[in-house]
């Protein structure tokens, strides 16, 4: 079923459009211009010329992967209390790490062996989006925030950014980094929340900042050093981040001659309504998401849908198509938030049990790897098919491209 639907939004018109592709990409940071580069560089020699660039995304992306099953088994709770093994951190600080520098490698590797595709931006684009909610798993375990609203919150706020910087490209079909962004400043200061874990214990994130920093205000030096590092987060979200991107989408809609309130409003619906659901479900009384301990499967399962979203987003900036405003995965994420929030209706009390959520969790789970996983090979394969290109492999003679 999600075959033919692929197959009839991906028309021969649209796939058309993918002849007009070129990668167009800003990237400000200090960091990456004298220091990082030079590290990418030389990280992509020791990669083979036959090795695909998406096979080396795939791969990083199995380092994330793997992070996020040490958590789910030996550190669920991501909470201090839980005392799991030290050595689980700097798997954490190597696993980011790997996974950056794959993520960064595969691009290079796209450009010396002449198999830079729109599949390609596609493919690392959709890695991206399901690590941006993964990643709060072991974020939230590293710095021992627990299951808290400002868990929940850290998994918002990277979505609502990561989904921002999706919405700009669309409209200006430039990926920019700033001087400051979270594929690079932003993974390197997790490097090191993650290593001091690792050497230290995630309990010292727990020490007030104003131990540490003096002549802070009460509020403040109050904070501990979990929050505040959420705090710092959301506070560049709010006062960069999002300013910049609309700022880039205002001009794009006035050189397109779109009306950009409207326009941008109406795209933002779909995150307003999975911060909404999501907010709205954890932090309802009548769950067990954070009593029971099951954010761990919940963020595995939200990581899903919202890759689903933003990977959407991509397909059709590549494809210069209708920015989409729906993902049936949206549909059981909005009806869990609901059920938690009606406890009062007949039947709902007695339905509202820790067995029930959970195995609902599982099940939002299951049905979201089902259809993100379908839907993912019917766009590939119709990727590879109109281009004459193979995902995994890099064929010494492509065949003429119908996009020539």
């Amino acid at each position: 079923m999600f075959s033919s639907i692929v197959d009839q939004n991906l028309t021969p018109e649209k796939l058309a459009n993918l002849k007009y592709y070129k990668y167009n990409a800003v990237d400000k940071s200090l960091l990456s211009r004298y220091l990082l580069r030079h590290y990418w560089d030389w990280a992509s020699d020791f990669f083979p010329k036959s090795m695909a660039p998406n096979l080396i995304t795939l791969t990083g992306f199995m380092f994330i992967l793997f992070n996020v099953a040490l958590a789910w088994y030996l550190a669920p709770t991501l909470d201090i209390d839980e005392d799991p093994p030290r050595w689980i951190y700097l798997s954490y600080a190597a696993g980011i790490w790997l996974y950056s520098t794959f993520d960064n490698v595969d691009g290079r590797q796209a450009r010396r062996t002449n198999s830079s595709s729109p599949l390609g931006e596609l493919f690392d684009h959709g890695c991206d989006a399901l690590n941006t909610i993964f990643s709060s798993v072991i974020q939230a375990g590293a710095l021992g925030s627990g299951h808290s609203r400002a868990t929940v919150l850290l998994c918002l706020i990277e979505a609502f950014g990561f989904y921002l910087s999706t919405q700009e490209e669309y409209h200006t079909g430039v990926l920019y980094l700033g001087y400051v962004n979270a594929p690079t400043e932003g993974i390197v200061l997790a490097l090191v929340v993650f290593t001091i874990s690792g050497i230290f214990g995630p309990a010292i994130w727990r020490t007030p900042v104003g131990h540490i920093i003096p002549y802070l205000p009460p509020p403040i030096a109050s904070m501990s050093f979990s929050h505040g590092w959420i705090a710092l987060v959301g506070s560049f979200l709010v006062t960069t981040h999002v300013p910049l991107c609309f700022y880039a989408m205002y001009k794009a809609c006035r050189k397109q001659g779109k009306p950009f309130l409207s326009t941008v409003t109406a795209e933002c619906v779909p995150i307003a309504v999975y911060c909404s659901a999501v907010y709205a479900w954890c932090m309802s009384p009548h769950s067990f998401i954070l009593s029971h301990h099951y954010l761990v499967p919940y963020f595995v399962a939200i990581g899903i849908v919202f890759g689903r979203m933003a990977s959407k987003i991509i397909l059709a900036h590549l494809t210069r198509s209708a920015f989409p405003k729906f993902t049936i995965l949206l549909v059981p994420l909005v009806l869990g938030a609901v059920v938690v929030n009606l406890p009062n209706i007949p039947g709902i009390p007695e339905l509202l049990t820790p067995q029930f959520e959970l195995t609902y969790i599982y099940c939002l789970l299951i049905f979201a790897t089902v259809v993100y996983l379908r839907w993912a090979v019917a766009v590939i394969n119709a990727f590879c098919s109109y281009l004459g290109i193979r995902c995994f492999t890099i064929t010494t003679k492509k065949p003429q491209s119908k996009a020539n």
